[in-house]
């Protein structure tokens, strides 16, 4: 932030989103970030039952986020990857919950009176996080991150994880 304030617009509401990290240096905090957090990816891949190898899987890109209190982010998704996460660096009080929406379009217009609300009818679904959360979760999922609330910031880092050939 101290060296790029103004940051890039995407899914933020007057937060600060970073530039993507500079990668490509294997000894950077942010590769050692990722290799650290490593066997909860691949755990996460093999419960949805994706086919991985280790040796492919990479980080497409990864920035930061901080929200100040009244900043929040809109519903989005992250194409063209396979997952995506966020790391919860700081995570005060009433920060603002991660939000996730049915990603079946269809149903969010027609569908058959719900007779008892479980996890495989919602159409939101809101995690309240706490400081040391990772979330991770499908890239084509809509999601968005409610008002911080807080006097405090809310710092993530998220990143996008792929499969090359």
């Amino acid at each position: 932030y101290d060296k790029d304030n103004k940051g890039v617009k995407r899914s933020n509401v007057n937060g600060w989103h970073s530039k993507n990290f500079d990668l490509s240096d294997k000894n950077s905090i942010q590769h050692k970030f990722f290799l650290s957090l490593g066997e909860y990816i691949f755990h996460a891949f093999k419960h949805y039952g994706w086919v991985i190898n280790p040796k492919k899987t990479v980080i497409k890109e990864m920035w930061a986020i901080i929200n100040k209190k009244g900043n929040f982010n809109v519903a989005h998704i992250h194409p063209n990857c396979y997952m995506s996460a966020a790391y919860y660096v700081k995570a005060p009080k009433n920060c603002g919950e991660f939000i996730v929406e049915s990603p079946n379009t269809a149903k969010r217009y027609t569908y058959p009176k719900i007779e008892n609300d479980n996890e495989l009818n919602m159409q939101v679904a809101n995690i309240d996080v706490s400081e040391g959360d990772l979330l991770l979760f499908p890239s084509y999922l809509p999601h968005k991150v409610g008002i911080n609330e807080s006097d405090k910031d809310r710092i993530v880092i998220s990143f996008n994880v792929e499969i090359t050939n």
